[in-house]
């Protein structure tokens, strides 16, 4: 996998001395050829782009900026069709069913499956449009971004670069915190949160000790692979078994806990049923976070949190594609289309457009201080200055950053620290791959077990998730049914196709 990389990348100078050769053969061409050329380099293409997000009432103000800028710089104007986060995924298959003709698409490991849909033919292959027409982004994002994108030796989509590990924090209410002097930066399991639930309950009857909902996950230790069988963190290297999630020590433990806790009323009665409401009071609660995420959910919550990890987290599949965009098997433009992916990756005025909106209007620069500037001296990735939000303007333009293009060239938001995109680099510098990372089940041979094991998920995991049933009485059964709708079979698949893996050298 990394070779095939390094040979792509290496090609890039190659790929320059060939486009210098080329361009003097052109000199000597006859006229009429020449006129051809220059009329196709001037044809202005439109790119339709499937993002995940609702529509923008400034979208259209703010698109019109973005196409008149790439318009003159790559010949490219783009399109944007929302669609919103509960429909994302099956209003995309949809689309990619029908062989409906688009370019580009948002895709992850968690929302429109990116490994699934590489694998069925619904991206396009991009390891010889990469060199030509994308070599900058190519090599400035991170290898294990691109070893990520990779499914069985061919790169199907443009990594976001942003944090490459997943990080489940606990995220405190600060009021609360300071008022009981609690030592969060101490609590990492389940388990070390129940002395001050216990005192939040006691002490404070309008707040929610622990506050969950149908959405909320528990700290899982273990890389997944097809949920909910995956290979615990705690596995033997040098005996890499695929594990029922459900049968692991750890969850059932995990469960009991939930169940515990929810008996004494830390956890909201109505947590398998509800979705996230900002107002309702609550003392702590679950995040997927990144350095620094605790400004970003103040700031969203309208309020101070202070947040502390769960577990040391590794690279997966999992977490380094968090965010991707993929170029569609139906484009008619897929130079153009990591062209202008290149340009947003690289070009900072670009990104930080599409990003946070216009200048003077959704946003303004203001320098940072003298003694912040003196704190972040001779650091790299660092900027002069930070964003103001125009929050009464901001309500008009206000998209997830992450399903556009990497971080590291966005400009820090007034609140957050000029080397903050210092520390993700750090963060991704320093994470460890786990054994798993590069592996891609094949699922065809079990597909049809797969969508059924779906659907049993769906009906018992967010009251056990959240505590509201009996762990020990709803577990048996919980198995009986994954058992009979395939999921020792998809597990001996996977087992079988991972020792290959292994074998194979990866």
């Amino acid at each position: 996998m990394k070779d095939s990389l390094r040979v792509i990348i290496s090609t890039l100078g190659i790929i320059s001395l060939i486009v210098i050769m080329i361009g003097c053969s052109r000199r000597s061409e006859d006229e009429v050829y020449a006129k051809n050329e220059i009329s196709k380099q001037n044809e202005v293409v439109e790119l339709i782009w499937y993002q995940l997000g609702a529509p923008q009432e400034d979208g259209d103000l703010v698109l019109g900026t973005v196409n008149d800028y790439i318009k003159d710089k790559i010949g490219v104007i783009i399109k944007i069709k929302y669609i919103g986060w509960v429909d994302y995924n099956h209003k995309t298959q949809l689309v990619i069913n029908a062989g409906e003709p688009f370019d580009l698409m948002f895709t992850s490991s968690w929302a429109n499956d990116f490994s699934q849909n590489a694998q069925k033919g619904a991206f396009m292959p991009l390891n010889d449009l990469l060199p030509a027409y994308g070599k900058d982004m190519l090599k400035n994002i991170d290898l294990r971004f691109w070893e990520a994108a990779e499914v069985h030796g061919k790169i199907y989509a443009v990594p976001s670069e942003k944090e490459i590990v997943n990080m489940p924090m606990w995220t405190f209410t600060k009021e609360y915190v300071d008022k009981y002097q609690i030592p969060y930066e101490q609590l990492h399991t389940l388990e070390d949160l129940e002395p001050w639930l216990k005192v939040i309950k006691e002490n404070e009857p309008d707040v929610i000790p622990l506050y969950l909902t149908k959405d909320f996950c528990p700290p899982i230790y273990m890389d997944e692979i097809v949920y909910p069988l995956g290979i615990e963190y705690s596995c033997d290297p040098n005996n890499l078994i695929v594990s029922n999630l459900f049968e692991t020590e750890s969850m059932k433990s995990t469960l009991r806990t939930l169940r515990e806790y929810y008996l004494k009323k830390y956890i909201n009665w109505n947590a398998a049923t509800i979705s996230d409401d900002k107002t309702v009071k609550r003392f702590v609660t679950k995040g997927d976070g990144q350095p620094y995420a605790d400004r970003i959910w103040s700031r969203n919550l309208g309020y101070e949190v202070v947040t502390s990890t769960i577990m040391e987290s590794k690279i997966s599949n999992y977490s380094a594609r968090g965010a991707m965009t993929a170029i569609s098997r139906t484009s008619k433009h897929p130079e153009k289309a990591i062209e202008f992916l290149n340009l947003l990756n690289t070009d900072e005025y670009l990104r930080n457009l599409i990003n946070y909106g216009i200048e003077g209007v959704h946003y303004d620069k203001v320098n940072a201080s003298k003694d912040e500037l003196r704190s972040v001296e001779g650091l790299d990735h660092v900027y002069t200055f930070k964003m103001r939000y125009n929050y009464d303007n901001m309500k008009r333009y206000d998209v997830p950053y992450w399903v556009q293009g990497g971080l590291f060239n966005t400009y820090v938001p007034e609140g957050e620290p000029l080397d903050k995109w210092q520390k993700f680099r750090e963060l991704n510098k320093k994470a460890e791959t786990a054994p798993t990372f590069g592996f891609d089940f094949d699922s065809d041979a079990v597909s049809s077990q797969i969508e059924k094991i779906k659907t049993v998920m769906n009906e018992f995991v967010p009251p056990l998730y959240t505590g509201s049933v009996d762990p020990d009485a709803i577990l048996p059964k919980l198995q009986q049914k994954l058992k009979e709708n395939g999921i020792d079979k998809v597990q001996d698949e996977i087992q079988v196709q991972f020792n290959e893996w292994k074998i194979n050298g990866q």
